[in-house]
């Protein structure tokens, strides 16, 4: 998503990103350079993914549309109001479906592998969204009329509307977190205790949470501990993003039968050995 990488926005996120790190060591809380460079030749590693899946994306996204028995106007606002609930319903089920099914954490464990909460932790991402097929939550969304530049569009504003949650800079705002998804919200959702996972997991809005039973309120008795549950932790980028994968074949390859094997892949371990 080319926005999300324009000029205006990179020099936007680097003044902010500075100043977090001199807020962080102002108070003491310390910036661990070794995770910012994992995070950077992760961000660097994904360039050509992204592409790839953008490419590929464009074509899916097209086919859809044309297949849409109807096509809602692009320049009438209801359009775009509908479809900012529509994308954030759809995200709210592709991110929690991100934490159930195991096909789909092996992409999205990377990013929950960050063991700081910073502004740089949210573009640690992995590098096999394509191929975990997270896209296909967004698919609908142009089968039933919108445009896919206005699904592109608003998928792309609420990763960017995220970035501002990665941060222990910004405390709690009062009744705002009633309806948006806030630092605090999201700082919960990283969080590896057992009572803090699978929480959460709205992008712009909170509300779904709310709706579904999946809000979590962080406890003064109980810290944020951040990173991977049941993992060790690495600063191979490599390793970061095809470690589940990898894990997750060598489990299908020793389960018995084609239903012990699909399960594998769909289901994760009641341990939760690979949920963060």
């Amino acid at each position: 998503m080319a926005m999300g990488r324009s000029p205006l926005w990179l020099a936007t996120m680097l003044v902010l990103v500075l100043a977090e790190t001199g807020w962080r060591l102002v108070t003491r809380r310390g910036y661990d350079g070794r995770q910012a460079l994992t995070t950077f030749m992760l961000a660097l590693g994904g360039i050509p993914f992204a592409m790839l899946n953008a490419a590929v994306l464009s074509m899916v996204f097209g086919v859809a549309w044309r297949a849409a028995p109807v096509h809602f106007v692009i320049d009438d606002w209801r359009t775009w109001v509908a479809g900012f609930v529509s994308v954030e319903f759809a995200y709210y089920w592709f991110h929690r479906a991100s934490h159930r099914v195991r096909w789909l954490w092996a992409t999205h464990s990377v990013h929950h592998s960050a063991e700081q909460m910073t502004l740089l932790a949210s573009l640690r991402l992995g590098w096999t969204n394509l191929f975990s097929a997270g896209w296909v939550f967004y698919v609908p969304l142009v089968l039933i009329g919108f445009p896919p530049f206005v699904v592109v569009t608003l998928l792309a504003l609420n990763l960017r509307y995220q970035f501002f949650l990665h941060t222990e800079a910004i405390g709690r705002l009062g009744p705002i977190e009633w309806v948006f998804n806030t630092p605090a919200h999201h700082r919960l959702h990283h969080g590896s205790n057992a009572s803090y996972i699978d929480k959460n997991f709205g992008g712009v809005l909170i509300v779904f949470d709310r709706l579904f039973g999946t809000l979590g309120e962080d406890c003064p008795d109980e810290p944020i501990r951040y990173g991977l549950a049941h993992r060790s932790a690495t600063g191979n980028p490599l390793r970061l993003a095809f470690r589940e994968w990898a894990v997750m074949f060598i489990d299908a390859g020793r389960a018995r039968g084609w239903r012990a094997k699909l399960r594998t892949v769909l289901t994760l371990p009641e341990t939760k050995e690979t949920v963060g």
